[in-house]
């Protein structure tokens, strides 16, 4: 990789679905594959994640951050698009095949359910110690070593690596989720909602944890959340998602405090605040668009945007870069830059 260079490299990414049997009833009536109906979990998505940085991926359930997630992470393959770690292009490896790819220890994931994704029949070393014997063909004495400075890493009692998972509560499971994650020292770290499962005071513990392992380990996070309280606290720049596509970046700091998208500004205003009644909250009107074969000139959040024009339903805006490095997809982007957050047009509708 050439310094300077991002780490990870994603370029109009893609993963469609079908909802209906390409060789059944819907292709005899409409005639052929490409009538089939679509399923645009991810559409043409592109980001960057530089060496050791924190990027936040926000949005509502069913934008496409989890399969976002796997298709980064190569538990799934795209429909179309490029995928580039270190500057080596991934997407032309299949998902089942890059188990066996040298890059596979470089890119790890922290699952959002460590009960539901340790193996019920392993303790807590057999899980941590996987990895390590599949990918860096660790044996004996040398593997029980690297479980053990594992364990120490994430904060797990040595003592309790013969417990299984059942035995554990849900604050050491997830600790034996992230030492198994990082126990192939990756680059990069994709956590898929990694505290959701936990209880609050538990979460604190676990997001502590979480950042000094990325300064002792210099780690690479791609950190996917609902929670923005969260992603403003971990991350050093976010991504805003809404039905598979990225509709607002930049640096976390500078999208809370001063959203330039309305769907953005929704998810900021919907933050719980200490004295504010979530019934006095504003809420988005109107239904979301149909991911399934969406008009390619219609803006998606425009059944729900408080700022719909015309123009939105006949030509679907791009995400373009503002004066200020950060980037938008929104025709009226430059309308509410200057508008607080708190003083949204969200707020009247």
């Amino acid at each position: 990789m050439k310094p300077g260079s991002p780490l990870l490299d994603v370029a109009e990414l893609r993963k469609l679905y079908p909802v209906a049997a390409p060789g059944g009833l819907w292709r005899r009536l409409r005639g052929g594959a490409d009538a089939v109906p679509k399923l645009h979990a991810v559409d043409d998505v592109s980001f960057q994640v530089g060496p050791g940085e924190s990027v936040g991926l926000v949005g509502e359930s069913g934008c496409g951050k989890s399969t976002l997630s796997r298709l980064v992470t190569r538990l799934g393959d795209p429909t179309d698009g490029s995928i580039r770690f270190r500057g080596e292009e991934l997407t032309h490896v299949r998902a089942r095949d890059f188990a066996g790819h040298p890059l596979r220890g470089a890119i790890q994931l922290v699952f959002q359910d460590a009960g539901e994704s340790i193996n019920p029949r392993f303790t807590a070393h057999d899980a941590i110690a996987e990895p390590l014997r599949r990918i860096m063909g660790l044996r004996g004495a040398a593997l029980d070593a690297r479980v053990r400075e594992i364990a120490g890493q994430v904060g797990f009692p040595v003592d309790l690596l013969a417990r299984f998972p059942h035995q554990l509560s849900g604050g050491q499971r997830a600790r034996v989720g992230i030492g198994r994650a990082i126990a192939t020292k990756p680059s990069l770290l994709v956590l898929d909602e990694p505290t959701a499962a936990l209880d609050v005071s538990v979460q604190v513990i676990v997001l502590k944890l979480f950042a000094r392992l990325r300064r002792e380990l210099g780690m690479a996070y791609l950190f996917v959340s609902h929670d923005l309280e969260v992603v403003r606290l971990v991350c050093d720049r976010v991504l805003v998602m809404y039905l598979g596509k990225i509709v607002e970046s930049g640096p976390a700091q500078a999208v809370f405090e001063r959203p330039l998208h309305p769907y953005t500004r929704a998810l900021v205003a919907a933050i719980p605040r200490a004295g504010v009644d979530p019934a006095t909250r504003p809420r988005l009107a109107g239904d979301p668009q149909s991911p399934i074969d969406p008009p390619p000139t219609l803006c998606r959040f425009a059944s729900r945007c408080p700022m719909a024009a015309p123009r939105c339903r006949e030509e679907a805006p791009a995400l373009r870069r503002m004066p200020s490095g950060r980037e938008v997809a929104c025709h009226f982007a430059d309308e509410t830059a200057d508008t607080p957050a708190e003083t949204a047009a969200l707020a009247s509708a």
